[in-house]
Order: C-alpha cells, then structure tokens, then sequence
C-alpha cells in the first residue's frame, strides 16, 4: 500500500524539511506542503507464498462480488417485499438501513479482526454468517425477522469485506501480480452493484423475492469449500481490540438513524424521538472519550485531524447518502408510478455502472497530473444535476428523462471513485493506509445510511401532507410523486454541501508526469 513518488528517475520521492517541521514533497498528489506523517512507516511484510494464485484471485473477488451484490439486489424487490410482509413506508427503509449501518459500523473491526485473528478464519466467519443470515432472511415471515437477518448479515459482511481486501495485499507479491488482482477487487466492487440490481430484477419477476436473499447460499457454500483450498493460512497477529469503540460508534449511529426514521411517523417532539436523539449525542461523546483514552483505539482522533483527509471523508459521507437515496426512490419510482416490472427497473440503472467504470478509468491516468481537487470539485456538482435532473420526473416522464440523470450520476460517480481513494492514502505511513482506506469506506456505509434515513423523512412528511390534503378534498389521491421530488431535491443540496466541502481542499500543483508510473495508492 506504499505511495511513492519520483523526481523523474523512479527514485524516492523529493522531502524538503521546512522551518515548522512540515515537508514539501513530490508525491501522490503533486508537489505540495503536507503535515508530517502521522507515524513512521514501516515496510509491509512479505506475503506467504501461494500455490493457487489463481484459485486464490478467484475465491477473494467472489467474496467481495458476494458482499457488493446484496447492497443492490434487494433495493429492486423493495415494492414486493412491502406488498408480502406488510412494511410501513419508514419501515420499508430498514431493510436497507440495517445492513448498511451495521455493515459500516462494523466494517473497521471487522478488518482488525482480520489482522489479529488469521484473515482466512475470519473471511470464512464472515462469509458464514453472511451465508446463514441469506437464509434467514429468505425463510422470514415478518418485518421484525427479515431486519434482524439484515443486521446479522451486515456483520458478516463487515468482516468478510475488509478481509478480503487485505488478503489482496498479503497473498499477492507487489508488482503485477498484486496490480492484476487490484483491478479484478475493483473490478468485483463496481459489477456487484450492476449485477444486484438487474438479478434482483430477474429474481423477484420470474421467482420470487425471498430468491435475492436465496442466491446468497449457494455462493457462501462454494467459497467456504474453496477458502481452505486456495488461501494461506496465514498468522496471528499482535494487538487487543477496540470492543467498546466499535459498539460506541454503533450503537449511537443506530439511535441517531432511528430517531431520524422515527421522526416523521411518531412526531419530532415525541419521547421516543428525543430520547433516539439525546441516545446518540450521549454516546456519541462517550465514543470519542474512549478513544481518546484507548492504547490501540478503533479511530485514532489525530488521524482526522488532517484538513485534506477529514474533507474527503465529509465528501464520501455526503455523497454516500446521496448515491443509496437515489436508487432507493428511483426504484421504487420506476416500479410504483411509471409501472416498470422489476427486471426493467434493475435494466434502467445500467448506465450508472458502465460510466462510473469509463469515467474511472479515465480519471485514473489524468488524476497525476491535474491533481485530486478538480475531480472532487466537478463530481459532486454532476450528481446534484443527476438529483435536480431526476426531481423533473412525473408520471407521465418517458425514460429519457431518467436516463439523463442516471447518465450524470455515472459520470459524477466515475470522477469521485478514484480521487477520493487517493486523498485518503495521500501521505500516510503504510502502517495507516489500511485505516485511511476503512475509514473512507466507513463514511460511505455510514453516509449512505445517515441519508437514507434523512430523505424517508423528506418523503414520509411529504406523503403526510398529501395524505391530509387527500382527506381534506383538496386532493382527489394521495399522489407519491411530490415526495419523490422533495427528496431528490433535498440530495440535490446535500451534494451541493460536498462540493462547497471539496473546494476547501489546498489547491496542488500538477504531477510531474515522470513519477505517475511510480504511484500505487491502493496497491
């Protein structure tokens, strides 16, 4: 996970120690003044020597492929899930919030589990629980049973995840071999959201929706057979974790995205509503007293300290809320008022992953030499138009509409990926990188939860006042679309926020183009 950056010969990276103690150097993002590494690298370790590359590359991106894939896969069953079980409009929004806040909440100790107790043990535990939980949920008869198999099977993908990832670092040699299987991990990530979308569709019409949760068996069988066939044992490591961390910064989350989704259905003043709220400030404070008492804390506090990371992962936040927000409703929108079945709706969404896919690839061999901050500027700006661009459609909208604001939500997404990767690794210790990394994913997760939650709110209240209108005779139905169109306008200025955020960033000087082939930020 090293950075490395050259004065034009593919040597060490050029370090001017400054009176403050700062350094000026020409790294990852250019020539530029940064802080002092928070700690003093340390060279990785050699990997253990694999006899199956191969069959290893394969079992890792199933992994992932698997974990991806249900973040997608059940938005596309969300109308008939509803129709099947009974789910209230704010309760509908826990199917998807569960997994991804314990998922994201998870996510960083389930990567230290990896490191202090053998990452092929805890892949296989994380894929396990990932598989039983599938099961459960596919086999649930209420509301109640079906969340609580999302929230177990978002801890089994908090380990397995982060597992998997460092199973690239430490089972591949640095160099091609290590770069190859990068790009099939990324490859994994981006085609697990397509691929849940439109299977889901497939699954839901000409089966039934429990089969999104169904198809999770299988997979999780097949890579706990191949694991111990494929993977290095590997070794223990040092160190204690950060329990109480980790279940502070959980829990507290939970209770803000509850009080956020109990809010409009209870009342804003509601004892159940203020007590979610004062829950969450309380340990939210207790959070960071733990840290900052804890030996081997789960967030170090001074990591964050640092102006260009702490932006990039309020970008991430920001923008983690929106993308989740946007197929949520959209779903739903194409499936509940333009009447599209559920395989036309996960075929709807197509545009979003080949442009996030090309415009990545694009941005990856431009980003050396402009730097980060024109691509998280211009970002953020692309997904507000896809959100104000969606927020147009009616029921009597043609798909072309649509697929304008899919197409700029792509190509938003496809200049934020890469950049926003590299920000968070710019000038840590290799030591670090694997937190700056968990922790970017982490806002993500968390993000995508936390606006969620904020936008049902949007909705719900929107859906109530039609509601009144409805029963006041002002209003002949209880129309759906003004609800869609206040949440798409309220992500539209939630990614308004981000790029103002983005262009906070220090502004850089470009790459020398001699040292882009020396840069390997998540390799």
């Amino acid at each position: 996970m090293g950075v490395a950056g050259s004065s034009g010969s593919g040597g060490s990276p050029d370090v001017t120690r400054l009176r403050d103690g700062t350094e000026s150097f020409s790294g990852l993002l250019g020539s530029r003044r940064v802080e002092p590494p928070d700690v003093n690298p340390t060279p990785p370790p050699r990997g253990p020597r694999v006899t199956h590359p191969g069959l290893a590359l394969v079992t890792i991106a199933l992994a992932q492929l698997m974990v991806m894939l249900d973040i997608t896969i059940v938005n596309i069953a969300l109308p008939t899930l509803q129709r099947s079980l009974g789910f209230s409009t704010t309760g509908l929004a826990w199917v998807i919030d569960a997994y991804v806040l314990t998922f994201g909440g998870f996510l960083l100790l389930g990567g230290r589990l990896g490191d202090l107790l053998r990452r092929r043990r805890m892949l296989m535990i994380g894929v396990g629980l990932f598989a039983v939980s599938s099961l459960a949920g596919g086999l649930a008869g209420n509301p109640t049973l079906l969340i609580a198999a999302r929230v177990v099977q978002g801890l089994g993908a908090a380990i397995a995840s982060p597992t998997a990832l460092s199973l690239v670092v430490t089972t591949f040699p640095e160099g091609h071999a290590r770069h190859r299987a990068m790009a099939v991990f990324a490859a994994m990530t981006a085609a697990g959201g397509a691929t849940g979308l439109v299977l889901g569709g497939i699954l839901t019409d000409y089966a039934s929706w429990r089969w999104v949760f169904f198809v999770n068996v299988p997979i999780g069988a097949l890579l706990l057979a191949l694991a111990p066939l494929s993977l290095p044992r590997g070794t223990a490591g040092r160190g204690r974790l950060d329990v109480p961390g980790a279940l502070l910064i959980t829990v507290a989350v939970s209770a803000l995205v509850y009080g956020l989704v109990r809010g409009p259905e209870a009342g804003w003043g509601h004892p159940s509503t203020v007590v979610a709220f004062g829950v969450a400030l309380v340990l939210l404070v207790g959070f960071v007293v733990v840290e900052r008492r804890s030996a081997t804390p789960l967030v170090p506090l001074d990591f964050l300290a640092h102006h260009g990371r702490a932006v990039g992962y309020v970008v991430m936040v920001l923008i983690g809320g929106v993308m989740l927000a946007m197929i949520y409703f959209l779903t739903q929108f194409f499936q509940n008022v333009l009447h599209y079945s559920p395989v036309l709706a996960g075929v709807a969404y197509l545009p979003v992953p080949i442009l996030v896919a090309s415009t990545s690839q694009v941005v990856s061999r431009r980003v050396g030499r402009v730097g980060v901050k024109p691509f998280l500027i211009a970002g953020p700006l692309l997904v507000a138009g896809a959100q104000f661009t969606a927020a147009t459609l009616h029921d009597g909208s043609s798909y072309l509409v649509a697929f304008a604001a899919l197409c700029l939500m792509g190509i938003g997404m496809g200049l934020l990926f890469v950049p926003l990767m590299l920000n968070a690794v710019a000038s840590v210790g290799h030591d670090r990188a694997g937190l700056a990394a968990g922790l970017l994913n982490t806002s993500q997760q968390i993000g995508g939860s936390l606006g969620l939650a904020v936008l049902v709110s949007v909705a719900t209240t929107t859906l109530r006042d039609e509601a009144g209108r409805h029963a006041a005779g002002v209003a002949p139905l209880v129309d759906p679309v003004p609800a869609f169109q206040n949440a798409m306008h309220t992500s539209g200025a939630i990614a308004l926020v981000a790029f103002l955020a983005a262009w906070t960033l220090p502004r850089v000087r470009p790459l020398d183009p001699a040292a882009i082939e020396d840069l390997a930020p998540l390799e």
